[in-house]
């Protein structure tokens, strides 16, 4: 059991929400960082196999529960009671990751009505993801009602785009309606940043790659260009998401197959990507299996997908002058030994050679939650002065 000590009255609650997950830490301050109190996540909300499990810091499970939760608003509402439970006091801000905040919510900030209004306005630019994250943060709002809440935009990284990145060649009346390349991934980027310090070099590339996946060139640890664009679908294949498409495609889709937008939305983000090389399959270690076992489909979604992480390194390698550092970070990114070999064959022009001792090229596991409990904690302080 866990006492209410001063530390635990200044935790900050950080909900980080998926379209049939969520994933949750307990943070409190520890000189000048956070420490993690507990961590978990509900996984397979509405599915029979769905469970809730959360642990603490050194690995202890203090819930593991099976088939229960029927919605993010359960998990959420049963992850209140285990904070009761384990004797938690109430927190002292909750942060939210949001996706996408569209044009006009590019920084970190306080979760006011007007700044959830926008969110709703900005639903357009990701209808997947906007929704469920302002239902999460309307019930967050009515478990944890008298403490702040914060959102921190997986977009706020990429403000410092130049135009010749963040601009779309298209009539510039869609740049002013708020069509251009946001990039994602940020959170993670941003955590990449803090952990390195002072041993980031000027030129890196970072590599995010899971069942999303993106890269990013910095130049003195500023975005300067990214793979995703206007939404998290484009840039390089992904687990289930298509990437960069000629227009042509879309256009074919829609004259050929009479496909609206939203059949369009679903092909592009529920069967694409690796899942449509491989028949269905998107999980990286059904994948390298398979491959293993002699299977093409797989070995060419293994392929395209290393392949089109590889070519974009290269254009950063060119646009940045160099590397002198790239790391790999996300859930493949950091386990997959096999994807960074093959991603880094080729590379070794630019000196980036996996696995060579001290080289250029690195694994780093990111913090996304640890970095939303950082800024909310900045903020907090901003706003109690």
């Amino acid at each position: 059991m866990h006492t209410q000590d001063a530390a635990h009255n200044q935790t900050i609650l950080v909900l980080n929400s998926g379209s049939s997950s969520l994933k949750f830490g307990l943070f409190s301050p520890s000189g000048d960082d956070e420490s993690l109190l507990l961590e978990g996540a509900a996984e397979g909300i509405g599915r029979a196999d769905g469970s809730l499990r959360i642990t603490s810091p050194d690995g202890g499970v203090l819930v593991q529960q099976d088939h229960v939760l029927e919605s993010q608003t359960d998990a959420l509402q049963r992850l209140s009671q285990v904070l009761a439970q384990q004797r938690f006091a109430q927190p002292s801000a909750v942060g939210h990751r949001v996706v996408h905040g569209g044009p006009h919510l590019r920084k970190h900030q306080l979760l006011t009505n007007e700044v959830r209004q926008r969110l709703k306005d900005a639903v357009h630019f990701a209808p997947l993801h906007i929704p469920p994250a302002l239902a999460l943060i309307d019930e967050a709002m009515k478990i944890f009602s008298t403490v702040p809440h914060f959102a921190c935009f997986d977009t706020a990284f990429h403000a410092t785009l130049p135009p010749r990145a963040a601009q779309l060649p298209l009539p510039r009346r869609y740049v002013e309606a708020g069509v251009m390349r946001y990039g994602f991934h940020g959170l993670s980027y941003e955590s990449l940043v803090r952990r390195l310090g002072a041993d980031l070099p000027p030129r890196a590339v970072f590599a995010h790659l899971g069942n999303g996946s993106s890269v990013c060139a910095l130049r003195d640890g500023r975005s300067v260009d990214t793979s995703m664009g206007l939404t998290p679908t484009g840039g390089v294949p992904m687990g289930t998401r298509s990437g960069d498409l000629d227009p042509g495609v879309l256009l074919y889709l829609m004259r050929v197959e009479k496909l609206d937008a939203d059949a369009l939305e679903t092909l592009l983000n529920r069967h694409s990507g690796l899942a449509g090389f491989a028949d269905g399959e998107s999980d990286m270690q059904a994948l390298e299996k398979r491959a293993a076992a002699g299977d093409a489909h797989a070995l060419l979604a293994l392929d395209a997908f290393a392949t089109a992480v590889r070519k974009t390194i290269g254009a950063y390698a060119a646009l940045l002058g160099g590397i002198d550092l790239l790391v790999f970070t996300g859930g493949i990114g950091e386990h997959s030994a096999a994807i960074r070999q093959r991603v880094c064959e080729g590379l070794a022009f630019a000196g980036l050679i996996e696995g060579e001792p001290a080289g250029k090229v690195r694994a780093i596991h990111t913090e996304e939650e640890k970095q939303i409990a950082r800024h909310c904690r900045a903020l907090l302080q901003a706003e109690t002065g």
